[in-house]
């Protein structure tokens, strides 16, 4: 069995990103890892004193609508690929494992075969595990829609296994399929939001996402951090898609 602490890939992957792309270290660049820990306490802190009564309602709704836990737990690779439990509310029905339609769909997708759906709502094509509309609960379509069930992941980012901004975190299964290429992003603590989610996300092939996470590591910033965020609240306020 993997532990939680296991370190899938021991290597350093940010000395190589960093002697690619950054020839010099200004002084808010080797504050910038102090600076981006307070923002993401600050800000995750505050969130959750501020919506922890929306939060209870949120969990009341969803013991209503369906029996089975608040949270849905996972096991999902952080920083160096070190897994971590990843807290999300639950969306989908209880008792049957849907982890294996899940992983059939992330080897496919991952390797590039995976076919894009319809969204109705806009027309253009997603990639996104098909479902037969009887896994999401009613509560559940409403907080994926809104993107409200990714709130949960506030803990996650006052423990420290991740931050606002950073490459989304893969399940643990997935981070086994990874490519060396692919392997890159896990050079930096996964966050709620990212570059590729304001920028597609489920309307990018794998390949699309994992270049716009090494875009955002090799060019990441405080400034750049704070822009994703706003832009993110821009994309939840139009219902869209960024998880």
């Amino acid at each position: 069995m993997i532990s939680e602490h296991t370190q899938f890939f021991p290597w350093r992957p940010a000395l190589v990103v960093r002697s690619r792309y950054v020839r010099t270290r200004t002084p808010v660049q080797v504050l910038y890892p102090i600076l981006k820990r307070g923002l993401d306490l600050v800000v995750s802190l505050v969130l959750f004193v501020l919506l922890a009564p929306f939060m209870l309602a949120i969990a009341a709704a969803i013991k209503l609508d369906s029996p089975g836990p608040v949270l849905h737990v996972q096991r999902r690779g952080g920083l160096n690929g070190k897994i971590f439990k990843f807290y999300k509310f639950r969306s989908m029905t209880n008792g049957h494992d849907h982890t294996q339609e899940h992983r059939k769909f992330a080897e496919a997708y991952i390797n590039g075969h995976a076919p894009a759906v319809s969204d109705n709502g806009s027309g253009s094509a997603l990639y996104k595990p098909i479902s037969n509309g009887h896994a999401v609960t009613r509560v559940g379509a409403w907080l994926r829609r809104t993107s409200l069930d990714e709130l949960p992941q506030l803990i996650n980012i006052i423990k420290g296994d991740m931050s606002l901004v950073g490459p989304r975190p893969s399940m643990d299964y997935e981070v086994a399929m990874y490519t060396d290429r692919y392997r890159q992003r896990l050079a930096v603590l996964p966050g709620l939001t990212g570059w590729a989610q304001i920028n597609g996300r489920s309307r990018l092939k794998f390949n699309e996402i994992v270049a716009l996470d090494l875009e955002y590591i090799a060019n990441r910033s405080l400034r750049k951090d704070i822009a994703v965020i706003i832009a993110t609240v821009g994309v939840v306020l139009r219902a869209q898609d960024v998880g």
